[in-house]
Parts: C-alpha cells; sequence; structure tokens
C-alpha cells in the first residue's frame, strides 16, 4: 500500500529516503487520478524495500502540490536523494512506471 505524505512527513519519507520514492500527486474528484490508483498502489506492493511509493492529496496538501508546481494530476515524480529525476503527467499504465522505476533503481 502507498504511504500519504504530508508536509509533516515529506522530510522524512522523500527527502531523507535511502531508495528512490514514487510521489502520486491525486485528489479525491479526479477520474484519471482513481484509474491509476490501483496501478500505483500495485508498485507500492511489487517494489515494496525497493522503492518508496506515496500519495499526496493536492486538495489536503497544497503546500506539497504548490512546491512541485503541480499543474494538473495525476502528476507523478520519481526522486532520488531529495531530487526530481523524472516527471510525469497524466494516468500511465503499470508497465510503463514500472520501467521508469527500473530505470532509476
Amino acid at each position: 500500500m502507498a504511504l500519504t505524505i504530508t508536509t509533516e512527513n515529506f522530510d522524512e519519507q522523500v527527502m531523507k529516503s535511502d531508495q528512490p520514492v514514487l510521489l502520486d500527486f491525486w485528489a479525491v474528484w479526479c477520474g484519471p487520478c482513481r484509474m491509476v490508483a490501483p496501478t500505483v498502489d500495485k508498485l507500492a506492493e511489487d517494489y515494496n524495500g525497493r522503492v518508496v511509493v506515496g500519495k499526496i492529496n493536492v486538495d489536503e496538501e497544497t503546500e506539497l502540490a504548490e512546491q512541485f508546481k503541480v499543474m494538473s494530476i495525476p502528476t507523478l515524480y520519481i526522486m532520488k536523494q531529495g531530487q526530481v529525476v523524472e516527471r510525469m503527467i497524466g494516468a500511465r499504465p503499470y508497465e510503463e512506471l514500472a520501467a521508469v522505476l527500473d530505470r532509476h533503481l
């Protein structure tokens, strides 16, 4: 299961992670976000121990959404050592996301 990332745990879970981090910026009312949610959860399960997978609700965490300049959702970021290494906008299939994660392992 993907972690819920908030401003309170962002530093610990994302910035200090020694593993790559997949961040899913989403909202309850967003249809494409609901479509990609099971994929993100499956990635969290399949990459457990190798990748941190987190979800950021843009309505609840506006500060993080602004920090990452999220203009449309879903937006997915991959971070390593606190740096953004990949950014994808829109729902993506499992295979595409897995291939991107594999590149950063």
